[in-house]
């Protein structure tokens, strides 16, 4: 009896865990509304970093193919430490923007491959991803040169702004040392072709709102000391005088500088809405990319179809589980029902240990687990045929329950071993999709044996325990 305790504690504490690891996930898909669980990922709650997230192809979003520019990567760099880099750029963006449960990861020897569930515009996840973010302080040219340049653009009436950066006799009028950058509409600016200063020195960048009830957002930054002191430098030696604000050679604005600044703070204004102000921010805190990447592979995939995915998948498993359910009660009687018992824990304990691990649920993930049905039935079948052939030969039910499992267990461990040794070449190496299915895979392998074998023979075992039960109609 007091074996029986232990086993009985051990199995209390396993069910424990499951649910503290499981709870946020239900509490998250089933008790929060769409209107809460956007709220609680826009200020990044401390729920996200517990559920169990659902991949791209049940949530819906964006997934790409990058491929990094190895002309262009600087000379004293490798490759893979460039894609490395790259990587971990991408990754805070994305992170700092609030795209939560994002896949980012190295894909063969130059390409990365990033998967952002839950993202529906295609076109913000490219320019998040695909910005150099290399910013740059020019002082702007207002004088004779320009007014040449603006007094050309009249006279050709030129008015697009790659007509005007591209006409040869515009660009003749741009003296020495000076570049022709194009702005965020239709102007452009005359600015130097050495910048004062660069985002190198940059610590900060934040999201600010302007004074006032309809006070416009801004990107309020902040520089580290050597930074400081060549900001200082500069607005001292350049009053009434305007520096651009350029990233990745667009010019953001270009205020006047009124007065030497100090401390090392500037801002950057132009009419932003909060998300383009919020996105400026993030790719200047996030960092330069060390090379230019280009997107080769887009799939967009709605939620709807995401939701369809999941229904289609959930019925399945409903189905699935109702079919052996009947099935096992029909021919196992209470035995059948012990085997349902430990079919249902094993699939609870599953998607209990994929939150936990932060796993990620995607569709074929959702198809392992489909599939550890019919595994966890085989188990349980295997084991009960055995006890069945030992009360054929004779045996009492104790002694027939006991020598089926010991018979039983050396062939489960043989047929779970070949399987796990399968997962883990999927999971190794494999992508994407066939690493879902992989990962699933092992853990509900691993997680059959001890419902099949520990869970069952415990139940057996406590009934046994009673000395009033009829044994008759275990089987």
């Amino acid at each position: 009896m007091k074996n029986l305790q232990i086993r009985f504690i051990v199995l209390l504490v396993v069910i424990a865990l499951g649910l503290y690891f499981i709870f946020p996930t239900l509490q998250w898909y089933f008790l929060f509304s769409a209107k809460d669980r956007q709220e609680k990922e826009t200020s990044r709650d401390p729920i996200l970093k517990k559920i169990l997230n659902l991949g791209l192809d049940l949530k819906g979003g964006v997934f790409l193919i990058l491929e990094i520019d190895k002309e262009k990567i600087p000379k004293d760099t490798q490759l893979s430490d460039a894609l490395d880099r790259a990587i971990e750029i991408i990754r805070n963006r994305v992170d700092q923007y609030g795209v939560s449960e994002a896949i980012i990861s190295k894909q063969g020897e130059q390409w990365i491959s990033v998967q952002l569930p839950g993202l529906k515009d295609p076109q913000i996840a490219k320019e998040l991803i695909g910005k150099t973010a290399l910013l740059e302080f020019r002082l702007i040219n207002l004088d004779e040169p320009y007014r040449k340049i603006t007094e050309k653009i009249k006279e050709l009436g030129i008015k697009q702004q790659k007509d005007i950066l591209n006409n040869p006799q515009i660009l003749s009028l741009v003296p020495t040392g000076y570049v022709l950058l194009p702005g965020r509409e239709d102007e452009v600016y005359l600015a130097k072709e050495i910048p004062e200063l660069t985002g190198a020195y940059l610590t900060d960048a934040r999201v600010e709102l302007g004074a006032g009830e309809m006070g416009l957002p801004y990107v309020s930054l902040e520089f580290n000391s050597e930074g400081a002191k060549i900001f200082a430098k500069v607005t001292e030696l350049n009053i009434e005088k305007h520096l651009a604000i350029v990233l990745d050679g667009v010019v953001q604005s270009a205020p006047i500088i009124r007065s030497k600044i100090p401390d090392g703070k500037a801002i950057i204004e132009g009419d932003f809405s909060l998300d383009e102000a919020k996105f400026i921010a993030t790719v200047l805190r996030a960092g330069a990319l060390p090379a230019p990447v280009r997107i080769i592979e887009e799939r967009t995939v709605g939620p709807t179809l995401g939701r369809d995915s999941v229904v289609s998948g959930r019925n399945a498993l409903i189905v699935g589980s109702i079919i052996v359910l009947i099935f096992m009660i029909v021919y196992y009687k209470i035995s059948g029902i012990i085997a349902t018992i430990a079919l249902i824990t094993n699939i609870f304990l599953v998607l209990s240990l994929l939150a936990a691990f932060r796993a990620t649920l995607s569709f074929p993930g959702l198809a392992g687990i489909v599939l550890l049905i019919g595994v966890g039935v085989d188990a349980n079948i295997l084991i009960l045929e055995r006890i069945k052939e030992e009360i054929k030969n004779g045996k009492t039910i104790r002694v027939a329950i006991d020598l089926g499992y010991q018979r039983a267990l050396q062939t489960i461990i043989d047929s779970n071993l070949t399987t796990l040794i399968t997962t883990v070449f999927l999971f190794g190496f494999g992508t994407g999709p066939i690493k879902g299915f992989g990962i699933t895979m092992f853990i509900g392998l691993i997680v059959n044996i001890f419902t099949a074998v520990f869970m069952t023979k415990l139940i057996y075992d406590y009934l046994l325990s009673i000395r009033t039960f009829d044994y008759k109609i275990l089987f």
